[in-house]
């Protein structure tokens, strides 16, 4: 019985001397400094994502501005949601790196970080499919939203403190000034099921700007909208990026919001950058007109605005 927990100690303290030697390399990765040009938000240097022997990115680089309105586009299967899973950190990508800056200044490498830390540092990101809690009220969802936003720590939450107090209140008074902003106050307390596909969509944007986001990564936001709401959509993201000074990465089928609302589009093909440039210069490239729909869809989309 000694051997063996003589053993089980020798275990263990082999385990805590591994885990403490990983803190500390990883303390260290997480100082190192890295270069990025102040203007850059996010900064995707080689990026690859290999599944077996499947390239899904294949040494894909491009930056994004700070402030702009960014569009990834490319047919289905090009690896355009395997880019936001790296950048997210959802999947750890095999090779190169993406390198952010926070609203602070700081420049990070996002493969120091799991997935759960990438919200704290400003990154926010929705999904092709809205992902809303139907049993708490729209208030509620976006109270969620904000846990990453609390000072006070596990056990004072526990016990409800008035530290913990004050912040709810803080929280929920924020809560409903992005309520108002997203004309949704009307709703408030009640529950988001039911509600039109287009409302969701809002709740959703809502939840990003209480998340206290610095980039809003939009996976396929038009995604089940009516053209009415499309429009409506697109005028909601343009006045977010200038009302909150944030940067906007999205990824969208619908070339006419792609072609309205981007300051910029990389539009990619099996992993692999096709081009890089204004809508006008993507427009007009053949290689891309021809890779992503077949020389029409590109070429002849028009604004969302001309399309209403």
């Amino acid at each position: 019985m000694q051997r063996f927990r003589a053993a089980q100690e020798a275990r263990v303290q082999t385990l805590e001397t591994k885990h403490t030697a990983a803190l500390a390399r990883l303390k260290a990765e997480r100082t190192v400094t890295y270069d990025l040009p102040d203007d850059v938000c996010l900064r995707l240097d080689n990026l690859s994502m290999t599944f077996g022997g499947l390239k899904a990115v294949d040494e894909l680089s491009f930056d994004i501005m700070r402030g702009e309105i960014f569009g990834l586009i490319g047919p289905n299967g090009a690896g355009k949601t395997t880019v936001f899973n790296c950048i997210t950190q959802f999947y750890k990508p095999t090779g190169g790196r993406i390198l952010y800056r926070t609203r602070g200044g700081s420049v990070l490498s996002l493969a120091n970080y799991d997935v759960h830390e990438i919200i704290t540092k400003g990154i926010v990101r929705t999904f092709q499919n809205v992902e809303i809690i139907g049993e708490l009220s729209v208030m509620d969802n976006l109270l969620i939203a904000a846990h990453r936003q609390y000072n006070s720590g596990f056990f004072a939450q526990m016990l409800n403190t008035h530290r913990v107090r004050q912040e709810e209140m803080v929280m929920r008074e924020r809560a409903l000034k992005i309520l108002d902003y997203c004309g949704l106050t009307a709703i408030k307390d009640l529950s988001p099921l039911g509600q039109p596909y287009g409302t969701l969509k809002r709740i959703e944007l809502a939840r990003t700007l209480i998340a206290g986001a610095n980039l809003i990564i939009l996976d396929e936001p038009a995604a089940g909208l009516n053209d009415q709401e499309t429009l409506e959509l697109v005028d909601t993201i343009r006045q977010i990026q200038k009302d909150f000074d944030v940067t906007i990465f999205l990824v969208e089928h619908n070339m006419g919001l792609v072609m309205d609302l981007c300051d910029h589009i990389c539009a990619i093909s099996f992993g692999k950058k096709l081009a890089y440039g204004s809508p006008q210069q993507i427009q007009s490239d053949p290689v891309v007109q021809e890779a992503y729909l077949g020389n029409s869809d590109v070429a002849d989309s028009k604004p969302a605005a001309e399309e209403a």
